[in-house]
């Protein structure tokens, strides 16, 4: 796949990964792993590796504890993925990812990440602003870490959108409300935070396409809404699709959000139309499910993968 340029990923809340495989969670019971790996994570981390993979040029960015970036620092170099994280002092967080092989389930234990200083964010500010020129797309993702006020993206995409980037932002909660009205290029919740932004149930596609196109007419541009083993909904102005997923392996569901933002970048950089932008948004959170550690397979896998996506227009419900 060739190089494409322009994009950076911003992380304010990285984490460590530690993926810990089971044969069977047992809660309260003794579990034993069957298998382990630790990898840098973070949620616009693992969208910058995903990105590399696809062949994009990309850069990654965000608050980094310094006494414990090694492990980053091989990502990058080995993937490729330009380096400007701010260093902290003191250590990024471990979140623990339990895998249940049997259920194909994942139990996440996350921990908060540590307080950020004022001086932080305005080196941080200073080097994004240094970015801009370089990239045509920012993907803003995860949660805040502690001092970091809730309305942070919403000034930070007001500030990028002015200078006249695309800015897909993967977030929930309150940063994502309060982010709606800076109007983002993108959004992506998943099922239950859409239903947390909008405040009640959306209980089929038809409710779910409903409340997306709310939200697009508010300014935003495009709603992903990630629904897991049953693919993603593509809501725009325009209509709303609903890509559904071929049946694959799957060894890790960690990441797989992060792929479906990867792909559909990677398909807007390459100029692809709205279906085979959404098909490979869901190829490519296929091919991660059965690589843990936010990689691919090769481009023959995620090219048959495609071929096998599913399109279909879903309907606006009451």
């Amino acid at each position: 796949m060739g190089r494409t340029p322009g994009v950076f990923t911003l992380t304010l809340n990285p984490a460590i990964d530690h993926s810990i495989g089971l044969s069977q969670l047992l809660p309260g019971g003794l579990n034993r792993v069957v298998w382990e790996k630790t990898t840098a994570g973070g949620k616009g981390v693992n969208v910058a590796a995903f990105l590399a993979d696809l062949g994009c040029r990309v850069t990654a960015g965000g608050l980094l504890g310094a006494d414990n970036a090694d492990l980053f620092q091989r990502l990058f170099l080995e993937r490729g993925i330009g380096d400007v994280f701010v260093r902290l002092p003191g250590r990024t967080r471990v979140n623990l990812k339990l895998i249940d092989e049997h259920s194909q389930t994942v139990t996440e234990i996350n921990f908060p990440g540590q307080p950020v200083a004022t001086e932080h964010l305005g080196e941080l500010q200073r080097t994004i602003d240094a970015q801009l020129a370089g990239h045509a797309f920012c993907i803003v993702s995860g949660s805040l870490p502690a001092g970091v006020p809730v309305e942070y993206y919403a000034g930070l995409i007001a500030r990028l959108t002015t200078a006249g980037r695309r800015v897909l932002l993967d977030s929930s909660g309150q940063p994502l409300r309060c982010a709606i009205v800076a109007r983002p290029w993108a959004i992506k919740p998943n099922h239950a935070e859409l239903e947390e932004l909008v405040g009640r149930p959306l209980p089929d596609r038809a409710a779910l396409s409903a409340a997306a196109r709310a939200i697009v007419e508010q300014g935003v541009h495009q709603v992903i809404v990630s629904l897991g083993r049953h693919g993603a909904l593509f809501v725009s102005a325009k209509r709303c699709l609903h890509a559904k997923p071929p049946a694959v392996a799957v060894r890790t569901t960690v990441g797989a959000g992060d792929a479906l933002v990867a792909g559909f970048i990677a398909g807007c950089l390459r100029g692809l139309d709205d279906d085979a932008c959404a098909r490979l948004a869901i190829a490519v959170a296929g091919g991660a499910l059965g690589e843990p550690g936010a990689r691919l397979p090769g481009e023959a896998a995620i090219e048959a993968l495609m071929a096998r996506v599913e399109l279909s227009q879903v309907a606006s419900g009451g």
